[in-house]
Order: structure tokens, then C-alpha cells, then sequence
């Protein structure tokens, strides 16, 4: 037997009497009374670890503190707790009878990060002349749960010959014989995890907070309101808008049909306008273009007539006509006078 084997450790993810009865976690028939009457409980459904009244607060912000003395007190455990976060509650389980301390509590920090803090560092911690041991809450973060009062829980000492593995204090150790499968899937116990061991000095990190993000699926339906919403009033802003996209459209349209004095006379003047002066506006436009197109028209007569007068190739040429019709005149008056 290698040292590596015996420092080879797994942890229970969930409760089963008769595994936590076992050293190794492959133990098929219970070995005590103890064991029997957790299995009785676990089967009949007697323990309800919800049912409880007393338990209340986050689970995944809670504690648990066992091996406590029987003389210390609410105060004495909240300020030995304290130097690892901020207390919100804390509950010393005590008998309902006598009202002594049963040696146990369960604290609850403000934050979840203020209890992993506390599990890892006050374990193994000394109050009041005792060595106390630290673990999550498992009554309502470990499934099938059965506390020690009805034969189940975890740790334990010799003395007590009512042992219980898988916890913090003792995990199961790596398997040395062949490991029972079938018995092991006929009862619902997981076995072993070969190859997956951890070693006795690592620390097992207690459960999370699943944080699920909601799918299309999950989340509930839209229905949309039946009622009519009111039309919107329309704001200066929005006349302004209007009135400058109408601008843009025409001017766009005078700047292709006039010549370059007659551009940007479309942007000169601007108005808020109304619903009715549209129409009238897109007339007007529609005038202001016609009557651009006709002087432009007569714009560039005036200019070709006045550079044909100024070109001296056109004044010779009409000169040239004139004297043409003139000599036609002149010659046909002569062939018709009798000689």
C-alpha cells in the first residue's frame, strides 16, 4: 500500500445512510443500529430539513460550528466569529428541556464571500479551551439529509462508535477492494470516483450559488396592451423638421432647372408651418419653377442675340444679305423695263 493511496480522499455530494457508514463509501449492508434507523427515516420520508421553523436565513451564507463547549455563550461565539465578517444571526442549538448548550450553532453572515472566509479559516479554531470544527450547512444544501438525532450526520468520534464518513472531518478514503457496482446502482449510491481523488490536505470548497439566466422560454409572454395610445402632438421641433425636409426636396429641384444667380433663393426664407399651408407651399414652388424656366429662357436669348451682334462674322454676314437682296431687286427691275 503506496502513501499516495493513503492520502487518497473523496467527499459526499449527497446523503446516504448506509455510504456514510462506510470507510471507503462502498458498504452495501448497514453495520449498526444507528445506520438502520436513518435508512428507516430516509425511506418513510420522516425528516423534512425545510420542516423546520427554527432554521431560517441564506443556506449559502450560514455555517455550521460543532465541538463547541457547553459554557460558551451567543456572545462569546458571535465575537470569536466576528473577526471573519459581519454576523447577521446566530443560533446556539440548546436543549428544549434544561436550555443547556448542546454544543453546536449555526451562523449566518451578511455575505456569502464573509462565509467562505469563516469555513476556511475557522476551522479547526480554539474557543473557550475547545477545538471547534466548521462546515456549510448541509441540512439545506445537501441532498437527502439525515441529521444525527435520527442515526445519520457526519464525523463523530470513537468513543462514540457511531462514526459517519464523507464529511469534512472525515472523508472517504480511496477504495482498497473491489468495488460492488451493482449493489452500489440497486441502492442509488454513486460510486467511487476513479481516478477523481483528492488529497487529505486539500480543503473541498462548499456548494454555489447557481446564478440561471432566463431563456425565451422561461420567461412569461408578452401581451400587448389593447388600449389605443394617443397620437402624439406635434412639438415646434417637429414643424421645423418638416419644413426643412420640404426646403431640401424643392430646392434640390430649382437648383437643377435655374441658372447659378437663382440658387439658394429657396432657402431664404422659413416658417413654421401648419397642415394647410402645405399644399399651398408645393403650388407656389410649383409656380416659382415656371416662372424661373420662362426667364431663364428669355435670359439666354438676350444673351445669344448679344453675342451675335458683337461677333463680327455675323455682322458681315447680314450685311451681306441685305446687299444680296438688294442687287436680286435691282436686276429684275431691269429685266423687266422695255429696252
Amino acid at each position: 500500500m503506496s502513501g499516495g493511496n493513503l492520502n487518497a480522499v473523496f467527499y459526499a455530494d449527497a446523503y446516504h445512510p448506509i455510504q456514510a457508514g462506510s470507510i471507503d463509501g462502498t458498504d452495501i449492508v448497514p453495520h449498526d443500529n444507528g445506520v438502520y434507523r436513518a435508512v428507516l427515516c430516509s425511506a418513510a420520508g420522516l425528516y423534512d430539513p425545510f420542516g423546520d421553523p427554527k432554521v431560517i436565513g441564506d443556506p449559502f451564507c450560514t455555517i455550521f460550528v460543532g465541538r463547541l463547549s457547553r459554557q460558551t455563550s451567543e456572545e462569546t461565539l458571535r465575537k470569536a466569529m466576528s473577526t471573519y465578517g459581519r454576523v447577521k444571526k446566530l443560533r446556539l442549538v440548546r436543549d428544549i428541556v434544561t436550555g443547556a448548550s448542546r454544543g453546536y450553532a449555526f451562523v449566518e453572515f451578511e455575505t456569502e464571500r464573509e462565509m467562505r472566509h469563516a469555513y476556511l479559516d475557522a476551522h479547526h479554531s480554539i474557543i473557550d479551551d475547545c477545538e471547534v470544527i466548521v462546515d456549510y450547512n448541509r441540512q439545506q444544501l445537501m441532498a437527502g439529509w439525515i441529521p444525527r438525532r435520527l442515526g445519520g450526520g457526519l464525523g463523530g468520534k470513537k468513543e462514540s462508535g457511531q462514526l459517519r464518513f464523507g464529511g469534512r472531518e472525515r472523508p472517504f478514503r480511496a477504495p482498497l477492494r473491489p468495488i460492488p457496482y451493482d449493489g452500489l446502482e440497486r441502492l442509488g449510491i454513486p460510486p467511487p470516483p476513479q481516478g477523481r481523488f483528492m488529497s487529505r490536505f486539500q480543503v473541498p470548497s462548499p456548494p454555489r450559488r447557481v446564478h440561471q439566466k432566463k431563456t425565451r422560454e422561461d420567461s412569461p409572454p408578452r401581451h400587448r396592451s389593447k388600449e389605443v395610445t394617443p397620437p402624439r402632438q406635434r412639438s415646434s421641433r417637429d414643424v421645423d423638421n418638416r419644413e426643412a425636409s420640404l426646403f431640401r426636396f424643392h430646392g434640390s429641384r430649382d437648383r437643377e432647372d435655374t441658372p447659378p444667380k437663382w440658387r439658394g433663393d429657396s432657402h431664404s426664407s422659413h416658417r413654421r408651418l401648419d397642415d394647410g399651408e402645405e399644399s399651398s407651399l408645393i403650388q407656389k414652388s410649383n409656380h416659382a419653377s415656371r416662372e424661373d424656366d420662362h426667364h431663364h429662357r428669355r435670359y439666354v436669348d438676350k444673351d445669344s442675340i448679344k453675342r451675335r451682334r458683337r461677333s463680327p462674322f455675323g455682322e458681315s454676314d447680314s450685311m451681306k444679305n441685305r446687299h444680296g437682296h438688294h442687287n436680286d431687286r435691282s436686276y429684275r427691275s431691269r429685266k423687266r423695263s422695255p429696252k
